[in-house]
């Protein structure tokens, strides 16, 4: 009997002791799911402190490029460097990281207002569109901005769903081309495709070639799109040379263009300097306490439009963009 009991009484130790066994692999489940929460939180919690951090240091750059293009000299005609600076991009190092900020004055965009439709239809196959959409497309931008109604492409906005209208009036926002038929994501935002050497590279977008404020004529060498240096005619390895040089150092009159072998009729469509309107884009990133630089980016842009005159309000924020592509070709 003692026998009988001493099994017993082992068989309800072993039994409390599995069920504590059990207790602390549920206990150590809840506390691991716990802890990898509190960790996944607080290293979410310090990514968006970092890109706060970053975007108000893009900010601060783009404000004092700002200044800078503001008491600089304006005065195109003196092929004087614009903003003061050597190049068209202004580097700006700060105690918590570092910012690249890019001026590019409208006159280095084609105007959706005053392109012809032939225009269009050149930057759109230099982009990489197809034949029938590039037609398609600048025959679309015309209309958009005409005054005709009721025609083909009226119907073929009517039919879609959600139904709208073309405006038939001057573009107000270059976004608007999204809307017309034939235009695709691709083709307005950039992809990538091969080079000649096979390399991965991001091709043009649309939207970094043309402007509600831009041109139709003269457009400046130091900030034009490389697909619209190939769309007026200049050969690959020119445009390959356009880029690298400006890059390192501003481009100051269009004689200087000769002497890298630049020619051909797309030379007459170059300048030197901008109008009054200029779109900043900056990009900024932080100092890790390594001394290394963090990958997290952020970008910020603004177009602006220069007031010369004795009022206090230098310039006009025409637009203003949080969340701007930070991509910068090169750091300093």
């Amino acid at each position: 009997m003692n026998q009988r009991l001493n099994r017993g009484g082992a068989g309800r130790r072993g039994g409390a002791l599995l069920a504590v066994l059990w207790l602390s692999a549920a206990l150590a489940a809840i506390a691991f799911s716990v802890a990898t929460t509190v960790r996944g939180e607080i290293e979410r919690a310090s990514t968006l402190a970092d890109g706060v951090k970053t975007y108000y240091l893009a900010t601060g750059a783009l404000e004092r490029a700002l200044l800078h293009l503001v008491w600089g000299p304006r005065n195109a005609s003196q092929n004087s460097t614009v903003y003061g600076r050597e190049s068209s991009r202004m580097y700006f190092p700060f105690p918590t990281g570092e910012a690249v900020v890019e001026v590019i004055p409208e006159t280095a965009r084609l105007s959706l207002n005053l392109g012809k439709r032939e225009d269009f239809q050149g930057l759109l196959l230099s982009l990489g569109a197809e034949p029938e959409r590039a037609s398609e497309i600048a025959a679309g931008i015309l209309d958009w901005r005409g005054s005709g109604a009721g025609g083909a492409f009226d119907r073929f906005y009517s039919a879609q769903t959600p139904s709208f209208q073309a405006r038939h009036a001057s573009f107000e926002e270059v976004e608007e081309v999204l809307f017309v038929k034939g235009m695709t994501p691709e083709l307005f935002h950039g992809s990538y495709g091969r080079d000649r050497s096979g390399r991965l590279v991001r091709r043009g977008a649309f939207k970094d070639c043309v402007s509600v404020y831009g041109t139709a004529g003269r457009f400046d060498v130091n900030s034009v799109d490389p697909a619209m240096l190939r769309w007026l005619g200049i050969p690959p390895e020119a445009v390959d040379r356009i880029v690298q040089v400006r890059s390192r150092q501003r481009i100051r009159n269009v004689s200087e263009l000769a002497q890298l072998g630049v020619g051909g009729a797309g030379m007459g469509r170059l300048s030197v300097g901008g109008n009054t309107i200029f779109t900043l884009r900056a990009a900024a990133r932080l100092r890790l306490p390594s001394g290394q630089f963090s990958d997290l980016r952020r970008g910020v842009s603004a177009q602006v439009k220069l007031v010369d005159n004795d009022s206090s309000a230098r310039y006009q924020i025409l637009r203003w963009n949080d969340n701007a592509q930070a991509e910068v070709p090169q750091w300093q």
